[in-house]
């Protein structure tokens, strides 16, 4: 039924275009030009709302105003026309006359749809129902619109749609071009700010040749007039802080970063952050800034008081008022466990309480890595109003100056406010010979896998070298502080343009928009620009209406283990069947058998030439040829080996985009499980998983490219793919949960 209505709105939508676009021809027909170059606006709903509230009902004036903006209601009543127009200040009704617009003017309205973009010339009034009114002597279409709009006022709901077509969302919800507003107002607030503290802004390099600054996954692009790869800046840290050892004292810079990583409620891949750097300053006058830059936006931007700074965030009072809280991580986390922890904690009685509370651990953490993750998984969350929270160890802050009363602590805060972290900020380590050594540390890291290591930064050292002045520096994520001004519960809601998956466009989409097009040069067909365009995406294949695997699940269990002895083979085969069978349920119920034995028999092979993993599903195809299976099976089972073999099927039915995905996946989350304390799946969250993904020398077998792969296949985010097959595994999860030894 929803599929049916759907189909009818679809249908609807293409029916009301192609009478709008008979209404634009006939404009021009007319002699009516639908998009003019010039228009002109005097004034706006705003500012003649303001202007004339106390205009009595019923009266008239002889001011004559130019307005523009947006149809939202038009309504014809005998020989008068009511049109209401919104523009960015508000909305303004035009009462339209016969015999003021004239038969020419008249006629015009018979062209109009909800959503034109119109022009209006005319006498301010107020009508005897008491509505501030333009009459208008003159109607100018200035942009006719060929879509029609959702059909309710603030009809546009869905998620997906709002953030991939912002410019409908904006149309229609008027409080998200408020939030847009603040976003401009909050960003104008803090250049003012920064520079009234002495701050002077300053832009450093978008393509950097060094990885540097932070730990995170770069976008890579190919400089070509130097033919050398270069990366999107995942940070502005070192450049600013050459700046420091130049010369300038404060500088500040607020841009766009880009981290090739995941996507949440906090987290977009391109993002703004705002870094500063104070020169013969440190923690406590990042603090200062902190707490300053914070009420000035509440004040300004929330409309609170001085000295009484509270504000809402998703149903929370944040109160910011008076000097901030600073307080240790180990107090944090001993309030979390209920007893003093320190550094000095013996390390199994800190592993005992990870343990205890659920907390997987690796067994080379040291004291503080031990106390961190106390904190981090169960402390950040209880924060509501700002707190700083200081004494971070060494261990999970390598590029941090040592506390000189504590060298295994660090001069290190970060600011949080309602269980998220808003800032991070550090006394500056400006030791050029530390610095080289801890630069050398990270080189080692990436040897070792970590490909959101930082590389060797000779330049930096050198410029150390020459000596950096004692420096306080910190880093504010801007949209998150929007998110906290504007009370948004996620990133994309302060992202005008929020990064989303490849929309799927077929030849019909373009074709309907390029029909009837009159070019004065040679025009490209409609497959021509169906191939060229970058967001056309062939439809998804749709799975036959029944899949025969030519043998039952039972079977496909005895043949697995005539050809696999070990128990984890057997195991993991049982475990991506389980998982392939959810998914069948969700999308594909007909089929979920098949998917089921796809999943059981992928690694058929694998024991027994596990040396030729080129040849890998291409030896299982005999096997499975031997058995009586389907050429259907022996394809799906094929296609997740192409990467290794361009000769076999790349994935291509939904089933088999999701056994590529699912199969390194299922392992990966395997071997997390079988880390914690629980021994559990059950327990274990996507949190988890996103830690050891990140961390290549967990589970190295796992190939994260895979997996990464297998989630654009099947159009999710990472994160989605990551939750769903959670979701999955606990669903078939047996007694001991554990999937895997």
């Amino acid at each position: 039924m929803a599929e049916n209505t759907a189909a009818s709105a679809a249908a609807a939508a293409t029916d009301e275009r192609t009478m709008r676009r008979a209404r634009r021809q006939a404009l021009i027909d007319a002699g009516v030009n639908p998009y003019p170059i010039a228009s002109e606006v005097t004034a706006h709903a705003g500012e003649l709302e303001e202007k004339y509230a106390e205009l009595p009902e019923g009266a008239d004036t002889e001011d004559v105003v130019s307005v523009a903006g947006r149809i939202r209601a038009l309504r014809k009543q005998g020989k008068a026309a009511f049109i209401v127009l919104e523009d960015v200040s508000g909305s303004i009704q035009l009462f339209c006359r016969h015999d003021v617009l004239g038969d020419e003017g008249w006629a015009l309205l018979a062209n109009l749809d909800l959503g034109d973009i119109l022009g209006a010339t005319g006498a301010v009034l107020r009508t005897r129902r008491g509505q501030l009114s333009v009459s208008p002597t003159q109607l100018t279409v200035l942009s006719k619109s060929l879509r029609p709009l959702p059909e309710k006022f603030h009809g546009l709901t869905d998620r997906e749609v709002r953030y991939r077509q912002r410019y409908v969302d904006l149309i229609m919800n008027p409080e998200v071009r408020d939030v847009f507003r603040k976003r401009s107002q909050i960003i104008s607030l803090i250049r003012r700010y920064m520079e009234a503290e002495g701050y002077m802004e300053v832009e450093t390099p978008m393509m950097h040749a060094i990885l540097g600054g932070a730990n995170a996954r770069p976008f890579v692009t190919h400089f070509n007039a130097l033919d050398r790869d270069f990366y999107l800046r995942i940070a502005t840290e070192l450049p600013l802080k050459r700046l420091i050892v130049g010369g300038m004292e404060r500088v500040f810079e607020i841009g766009r970063q880009f981290r090739n990583e995941g996507m949440d409620l906090t987290h977009n891949p391109e993002f703004t952050s705002m870094e500063a750097y104070c020169a013969y300053s440190d923690l406590e006058g990042m603090k200062r800034l902190s707490e300053g830059l914070f009420k000035a936006i509440a004040r300004e931007v929330c409309g609170c008081e001085e000295g009484n700074e509270v504000i809402t965030f998703q149903g929370q009072q944040i109160d910011m008022s008076g000097t901030w809280a600073s307080r240790p991580l180990s107090e944090i986390a001993s309030e979390c466990v209920g007893e003093e922890l320190t550094m000095d904690t013996p390390i199994e009685h800190l592993r005992e309480l990870c343990e205890k509370n659920g907390i997987e651990v690796q067994p080379n953490w040291g004291a503080g890595k031990l106390l961190f993750e106390l904190y981090d998984e169960l402390g950040e969350k209880t924060i509501v109003n700002p707190t700083f929270v200081c004494d971070y160890p060494e261990e999970v802050s390598p590029l941090s100056k040592r506390k000189a009363e504590d060298p295994r602590l660090t001069d290190r805060f970060e600011l949080v406010i309602a269980g998220h972290e808003y800032a991070n900020a550090f006394s500056e380590l400006n030791d050029p010979v530390d610095q080289a050594g801890r630069f050398a540390e990270q080189v080692a890291a990436k040897g070792m896998g970590d490909d959101e290591a930082m590389g060797y930064d000779y330049d930096y050292v050198r410029a150390l070298e020459y000596g950096m002045p004692p420096a306080g520096g910190i880093g504010y994520g801007i949209d998150r502080m929007i998110m906290l001004f504007c009370d948004q519960p996620a990133i994309r809601d302060v992202l005008l343009f929020p990064a989303m998956k490849p929309e799927t466009i077929t030849r019909a989409d373009i074709e309907a928009q390029v029909a009837g097009v009159v070019t004065d040069n040679a025009a490209a067909s409609v497959d021509a620009i169906a191939e060229d365009s970058e967001k056309v995406a062939a439809a998804a294949a749709e799975a036959p209406a029944a899949l025969v695997a030519g043998i039952d699940r039972e079977a496909a269990l005895a043949l697995l283990t005539e050809h696999n002895h070990e128990e984890f083979h057997i195991e993991h085969g049982e475990t991506v069947g389980g998982v392939m069978r959810v998914f069948a349920e969700e999308t594909d119920p007909e089929n979920a058998d098949f998917w089921e034995v796809v999943g059981i028999l992928h690694d058929l092979d694998w024991e027994e030439h596990a040396d030729d993993p080129v040849n890998h599903t291409v030896y299982a195809a005999e096997l499975l040829r031997a058995a009586g299976c389907s050429e259907e099976l022996v394809r799906a089972v094929q296609s997740h080996n192409s990467d290794n073999n361009p000769e076999l099927p790349a994935p291509e039915l939904p089933m088999e985009k999701v056994l590529f995905a699912v199969d390194e996946l299922t392992g990966l989350i395997g071997a997390a499980v079988i880390m914690r304390p629980s021994k559990s799946v059950m327990d274990f969250e996507v949190k988890s998983l996103k830690k050891k993904f990140k961390d290549k020398r967990f589970a190295a077998g796992c190939n994260r490219d895979v997996i990464r792969k297998g989630a654009e296949l099947c159009g999710w985010e990472l994160e989605e793919l990551f939750s769903r097959t959670i979701d999955a595994m606990k669903a078939i999860a047996p007694d001991r949960d554990t999937f895997g030894k």
